[in-house]
């Protein structure tokens, strides 16, 4: 349901003859979050009025008035009814579906963005052939998440039990282990949580987007894993600093 005068079936926006094309689509996959999608989208409001970032929200049929809320506080916004819990990869492919932008940002609705946390995961992209970018998420006193993992192969799980990570801390470090990684520094990485990914579009597209059998969980890694196998690299950017309730 595109926004009269806003949001055409190109995924483009206007506003009367002018037409500006955002950078990002922002994907807010919503359940029962009322006050967390608020303030989710309170700090994507800046983006949103420079023309950089067109906001969906999915609501997936919740009762505690998420959707109405989200329509009233942030009518700039685009805010689709699910009509039942479809899970987060479904939600984030129906956004892609009615988009066209370059880019498209899939998020949980308990994550909020630090001012310039948008700008800093499109700086993150430069890097080659970069088809996702993970920021830096920041827990509720300030701690950061250990957001990105190796993929789970048998070679890993065999290395992980011999205990061969405690032998090196640059091997640790370079399979992304919890404890043995430097949360500081900008890198390619195997994979990274969904709460929030910048995704380029061609990647995604070309790695079939999100698996819509894979309800929740593990949706994140299996899309990456895939993309991998295309040539496209995951990038952490520790600059973008997103807030994440959980």
């Amino acid at each position: 349901r595109p926004r009269p005068g806003r949001m055409g079936q190109d995924g483009r926006l206007s506003v009367g003859l002018d037409v500006v094309a955002p950078t990002v689509t922002v994907a807010v996959v919503s359940f029962n979050t009322r006050d967390l999608l608020l303030r989710c989208l309170q700090s994507l409001e800046p983006e949103a009025d420079a023309g950089l970032a067109d906001v969906w929200v999915v609501d997936n049929d919740s009762i505690d008035g998420s959707a109405e809320a989200a329509r009233d506080q942030a009518p700039w916004a685009q805010v689709i009814d699910a009509g039942a819990n479809v899970g987060y990869g479904r939600a984030v492919n129906s956004v892609a579906r009615w988009t066209r932008s370059e880019w498209l940002l899939a998020a949980n609705a308990d994550v909020a963005f630090e001012s310039g946390a948008l700008e800093a995961l499109i700086a993150g992209t430069e890097a080659g052939r970069v088809g996702c970018v993970a920021p830096r998420l920041v827990l509720p006193g300030g701690a950061i998440q250990h957001s990105v993992h190796p993929l789970p192969t048998v070679p890993l799980t065999l290395a992980f039990n011999l205990g061969l990570h405690r032998l090196s801390y640059g091997f640790g470090e370079r399979l992304c282990l919890e404890g043995w990684w430097d949360p500081e520094r900008s890198r390619d990485v195997p994979w990274a949580i969904g709460a929030c990914l910048l995704l380029r579009r061609e990647a995604f597209e070309d790695a079939g987007g999100f698996d819509e059998d894979q309800w929740m969980y593990a949706e994140d890694l299996d899309l990456q894993w895939r993309m991998r196998r295309r040539g496209w690299r995951t990038r952490y950017a520790p600059a973008a600093r997103v807030l994440h309730e959980s």
